[in-house]
């Protein structure tokens, strides 16, 4: 969801074309969205006018009957924001203005960097639309270096995307206001106030619109400056504990590491420098039996595992899986699993490769990619999964998905299986595959056997795995078998799966790890 927080105080001319331009704008994008609008005492006609869109808009509208100021209606929007999601580390906020300075349309690009795995989206505003008096430019110009926030340019703008997780962690206990300022320095307390809680946060352009303006500037050029001057000792307050939680992160202080990689795409960004780790209530829970603490990959780069794939008593090709590498992802460290099968019979050809990039700490999947030629056709699927966040996205489509707390996908589940304890007789369901409606994931320990592969015999035991709702080796109908080593490296002997042609087998013949014969 996404809270589009607007403070009006006299915007009769201007509020309805704002409000009805997001909705455009989320008709063209579509998401699913609120608008919040706080009239602040408003005496033109604007509560009129709001109270005309209300019934043909998805939005609700807080009252004020005495002025309280832009930063007090600013933060009980952001607050309500917080009060009606149910996500926060999913949902996010963007604060607007009514007067047109914002342009809505950058609301896009603003929503698709929060979708990439930032936390909060600073639009700089860059005066392209009309001209307003020299002493207001040049105001415009000084205050924000009255104002600095690390890593931001245009600290007064207003126009910023978050997630809610970081208004909430931003808090200050007890009901005390987050915001003490008002006027543009609000806006430069609310971005030193949130920074020190996003693990990234980016820097956009967004052209000004002055001349769409309709009314004159509530203050003069000398109030803002006198209002940033005095503003100076909050900001700088505020700005020490970022600076301090910087230094932790770039020391490598707790386990804390700075968050520099930028977003691939689109308009021209620039990464700011805070960055902290923070944890929250994760979107969709994992199932009691995969509820345990985080475990890092076991796994050596360079284990590799060579099948003879047979269809029947048929051979019909080979199968690998192996630990590729150590590659970053969004500035994690992972770990690249790659299965690959090629092979087939008469007139059945099947090539395919499932690569995977998990997290080598958590061992939840940040990257999936499914490449397949099966009889003559063939497919490619690549997903981003942001475990951090709550969801996925699925390139070529412009749209997201939720995905569970500590997700998997289909190569990653065959090495984390390795690594969890296992008894005969047992019925486990986890919660882990990266799409929703395809759990639980369903694994059986039937029993134990010894098998003779790889040029010798094994004690092993056997697992039935199924995805009730999925696809693929392990859908029910598929009525899999895998084959683990009875001992602690847990090394995939066998698979057994039916498909509409016959039954495909897959049987260790090669196993090797670097520096062991």
């Amino acid at each position: 969801m996404i809270y589009v927080c607007v403070p009006v105080h006299n915007e009769a001319r201007t509020v309805g074309l704002v409000l009805w331009k997001v909705r455009q704008v989320f008709t063209a994008f579509p998401r699913e969205y609120q608008l919040l609008v706080c009239d602040d005492a408003s005496t033109d006609g604007t509560s009129q006018v709001l109270a005309a869109y209300a019934k043909v808009l998805p939005m609700s509208v807080v009252t004020h009957r005495e002025r309280q100021g832009y930063a007090r209606s600013l933060e009980e929007l952001l607050r309500l924001a917080l009060q009606r999601t149910d996500r926060p580390k999913r949902d996010c906020a963007i604060t607007l203005h009514a007067d047109f300075s914002h342009p809505p349309d950058v609301m896009v690009e603003m929503v698709r960097r929060l979708e990439s795995g930032s936390d909060v989206i600073v639009a700089e505003l860059v005066e392209e639309g009309g001209q307003r008096p020299r002493m207001m430019r040049w105001v415009r110009h000084w205050a924000p270096r009255l104002l600095r926030v690390p890593g931001v340019r245009d600290t007064i703008s207003g126009y910023v995307a978050l997630r809610l997780i970081v208004w909430r962690q931003s808090q200050r206990g007890d009901g005390v206001p987050v915001l003490t300022t008002d006027g543009w320095s609000a806006n430069a307390e609310l971005l030193a106030r949130l920074l020190p809680h996003a693990r990234r946060a980016e820097a956009i352009p967004a052209a000004a619109r002055y001349d769409l303006a309709q009314r004159a500037p509530r203050t003069t050029p000398w109030q803002q400056l006198l209002g940033a001057w005095r503003a100076r000792a909050v900001i700088r307050a505020a700005r020490t504990t970022l600076a301090l939680l910087l230094v932790l992160a770039l020391s490598g202080f707790g386990g804390a590491r700075a968050e520099s990689c930028p977003a691939a795409g689109g308009v021209a960004t620039r990464p700011l420098d805070a960055a902290s780790s923070h944890t929250a209530t994760p979107v969709l829970p994992s199932s009691p039996a995969s509820d345990t603490p985080p475990v890092a990959v076991p796994f050596p780069v360079g284990e590799r595992l060579v099948y003879a794939a047979r269809l029947g008593v048929f051979s019909v090709g080979e199968a690998t899986m192996e630990v590729a590498g150590v590659d970053t992802v969004r500035c994690t460290e992972t770990v690249h699993f790659r299965f690959h099968i090629e092979g087939g019979a008469l007139w059945y050809h099947l090539d395919q490769t499932l690569e995977s990039w998990v997290g080598r700490a958590d061992f939840r999947s940040r990257r999936f990619s499914n490449r397949t030629e099966e009889k003559g056709k063939r497919w490619q699927r690549d997903f981003e999964i942001f475990p951090d966040s709550g969801f996925y996205r699925e390139a070529g489509r412009d749209s997201t998905h939720p995905t569970v707390a500590d997700p998997l996908d289909d190569a990653a589940f065959l090495y984390w299986i390795r690594t969890v304890p296992l008894k005969v007789g047992e019925r486990y369901e986890y919660r882990r595959y990266f799409r929703v409606e395809r759990n639980p994931v369903i694994v059986e320990v039937l029993g134990r056997d010894r098998i003779n592969v790889a040029g010798r015999k094994w004690d092993a035991i056997i697992l039935r795995p199924k995805i009730p709702n999925g696809g693929g080796i392990f859908a029910e109908k598929a009525d899999a078998r895998l084959w683990l080593s009875d001992d602690s490296t847990r090394i995939v002997l066998g698979l057994q799966s039916k498909f509409s042609f016959g039954h495909m087998t897959m049987k260790l013949k090669e196993y090797s790890v670097p520096g062991h014969p």
